[in-house]
């Protein structure tokens, strides 16, 4: 796959050298952080059932709370997120993970008890009783309870809401379910970056621009569900990429195994880039909130209102896909999956990593020769799929970029 010029230039930024990462030789079990991460998935999407711009700050608390635990019991080689627990290499870092991962999930979702018991008591069975296991469970507890009390209050499901208007270029609720939700993300406590408008960008281009006229006119041809350009296997992309059980969480557990991380470095893998997505969603919907930019669905069926010239409405032009229920500006998506191809680039220093993943929506695999071509096909995606405007894709990619950049250079540094 031949990259633009602007994913080339995004994930080619400087990160911190201290995030590379040299895999260790493969490891005789399944690896505990990664385990885990399986579990979240399990209570957080499919029974919760949370929206992907809601989860990512649940997996930050259960990644958080691992890696703290793990980082103390292995003489905090790295920084702390929040704490460093007294700890001894001899304590049982296996049962540490399982308590981190159990206490937080347990306290997000209570209703979940029976089952992340059955999980946690699973995991810890396959552990050898004595003074080092209980030693772990105590250290994962602890970093758990940090995590917790350091987000509490921060924002999260706050009655907060969208600015709807019907003036041209603002956004409204889009058809089918003309829902409005998330508006709460962009004002949230962000985990490591210094402000939620950090980030902030010039905006999307002005209704009356050429750029504009180009990016409508793009997603006008591509987008919509009756398109006769858009190919099959852009078709397929556009429905794999927004499949919300996110490929992602599959790739994320996929890179972690084959390069073989030991716990330590599973741990912080998994930190580092679920802190840093849950930073990139909060700066991403703070945009989206400033900017209250329409989505294409709108925009379509009304440009004879945006005063453009080079513009036409189609009254009944529907997208491929159902437009997510927030602002189009900045993209979501391409925010998350930035941040991740870029960290998981940093941490492994290099780029050219194979992965794959699986979607139930699209009923395909779709396969990447490395972080970069990922981060291509989703900004291409989203417009294949009629649910944002190329800037809006562009714009994300950049925010999710430079919020990897700075988390890297702020947290989860060596101490050597």
């Amino acid at each position: 796959m031949v990259l633009s010029p602007i994913v080339a230039g995004l994930l080619t930024l400087t990160l911190t050298p201290a995030a590379a990462v040299t895999p260790t030789a493969a490891p005789p079990r399944e690896n505990a952080v990664v385990t885990w991460n399986a579990h979240a998935q399990t209570a957080i999407y499919e029974v919760a059932r949370q929206a992907p711009y809601v989860a990512p700050r649940s997996f930050a608390m259960v990644h958080g709370a691992i890696y703290d635990a793990v980082n103390a019991i292995a003489g905090t080689p790295y920084e702390p997120y929040l704490i460093a627990p007294r700890a001894h290499r001899t304590d049982s870092a296996d049962a540490a993970v399982a308590s981190a991962a159990y206490t937080v999930l347990l306290d997000l979702f209570p209703a979940q008890s029976d089952a992340l018991r059955e999980q946690y008591d699973t995991a810890l069975a396959a552990i050898p009783a004595g003074r080092s296991k209980a030693a772990g469970i105590a250290v994962g507890a602890r970093t758990a309870d940090a995590m917790l009390t350091a987000r509490r209050g921060d924002g999260a499901f706050e009655p907060a809401t969208w600015n709807i208007s019907t003036e041209p270029g603002q956004w409204r609720p889009t058809p089918p379910a003309l829902a409005a939700d998330g508006a709460w993300v962009g004002d949230m406590k962000p985990f490591v970056i210094d402000s939620n408008t950090r980030f902030r960008t010039a905006g999307p281009p002005p209704l009356t621009t050429a750029r504009y006229a180009a990016d409508l006119n793009e997603v006008k041809a591509i987008g919509g569900a009756t398109s006769t350009i858009r190919t099959a296997d852009q078709t397929e992309a556009a429905i794999w990429w927004h499949d919300r059980r996110l490929t992602e969480w599959e790739i994320k557990r996929q890179v972690a195994t084959r390069q073989h991380l030991n716990t330590l470095q599973a741990a912080r893998f998994f930190a580092i880039t679920e802190i840093a997505n849950a930073d990139s969603l909060i700066a991403c919907f703070n945009e989206k909130k400033h900017w209250n930019f329409w989505r294409p669905i709108t925009a379509v069926r009304e440009a004879a209102s945006d005063g453009n010239p080079q513009t036409t409405a189609d009254p009944t032009w529907t997208p491929l896909l159902v437009t997510p229920p927030f602002p189009d500006y900045t993209s979501g998506h391409t925010c998350s999956t930035s941040t991740i191809m870029a960290t998981m680039r940093a941490f492994f220093g290099r780029d050219d990593i194979p992965f794959s993943a699986y979607s139930a929506d699209a009923g395909t695999t779709r396969s990447f020769t490395s972080f970069s071509s990922a981060l291509n096909e989703v900004i291409e995606a989203r417009t294949w799929g009629g649910v944002h405007f190329r800037s809006a894709d562009v714009q994300g990619a950049r925010i999710g970029t430079g919020v990897a950049a700075y988390v890297l250079r702020h947290a989860f540094r060596s101490r050597h």
